[in-house]
């Protein structure tokens, strides 16, 4: 199983130059990777000029729809995104279930919208700093994936990643700690492993996002049992990105 990285570029950058800068410098850098798949996750209005200059990354959505075509101002189909190109799409971003009032539920019915439309789902969990001061961090991470995986038969979870992305830890720089984040993954895998007991449970890529950077990344890698990063703040720095790549790269060897 190879490692996964994904790039979460968010809302930036703030135009298609910028956008075109960053993905060639990352490409150009990468060019010597063997054991790293790495995806890209720009904004959806860059995403069909990027595809031209693939080769050795893959592309992304941040978001999708849960509905093939229709009316929905403003909505962005998975077959789309398909369409133009993606193999994976981000579901259950923390600041998606934030800032745009996104359930439990909603993030469901996106999770099987994008099976069907051929995507790999990245499915994003993870506690507030409230309700980890509270002593609730198992009890958020069990309701959202029970309710997340709703209806996800045993096939269609072996395309499925989860990245646990602490809400505290993303953009703060207060990275989870190694034992926090190794516990926390032991959980999600067992959690995982009471909903589909026939899984092989070591198959299933758990990712960790939170403030991740090339000086923190091997550390995890090494000593918290994940299978890759998303990425956000430090993918947009092309240098530090293909480093964070490469460390990893370097450690699969």
């Amino acid at each position: 199983m190879r490692t996964l990285i994904i790039a979460n570029w968010k809302c930036n950058p703030i135009n298609q130059k910028e956008a075109e800068r960053l993905f060639n410098s990352v490409k150009d850098g990468l060019k010597n990777i063997k054991n790293t798949e790495v995806v890209i996750c720009p904004p959806f209005l860059y995403i069909s000029n990027l595809k031209s200059r693939i080769s050795n990354l893959k592309l992304g959505g941040q978001d999708c729809f849960w509905e093939k075509s229709g009316a929905f101002t403003g909505g962005i189909s998975p077959n789309q995104l398909f369409d133009i190109g993606c193999q994976y799409v981000i579901l259950g971003h923390s600041e998606r279930r934030i800032h745009f009032g996104e359930t439990d539920e909603i993030i469901n019915k996106k999770i099987k919208a994008a099976i069907s439309a051929k995507l790999k789902p990245i499915f994003c969990i993870g506690e507030t700093l409230k309700e980890k001061e509270s002593g609730g961090t198992q009890d958020i991470l069990k309701s959202q994936i029970e309710k997340g995986l709703f209806g996800i038969s045993e096939e269609e979870i072996k395309n499925i990643t989860i990245a646990y992305e602490p809400v505290w830890a993303i953009g703060t720089g207060n990275s989870c700690s190694l034992d926090e984040t190794q516990k926390a993954i032991l959980f999600i895998r067992e959690i995982i492993s009471k909903l589909y007991p026939n899984i092989i449970i070591d198959n299933l890529r758990v990712l960790y996002g939170g403030s991740v950077n090339s000086e923190n990344v091997g550390s995890y890698f090494n000593n918290s049992g994940v299978n890759g990063f998303l990425v956000g703040g430090a993918s947009l720095k092309s240098q530090e990105f293909i480093k964070i790549v490469e460390i990893i790269d370097q450690a699969k060897l």
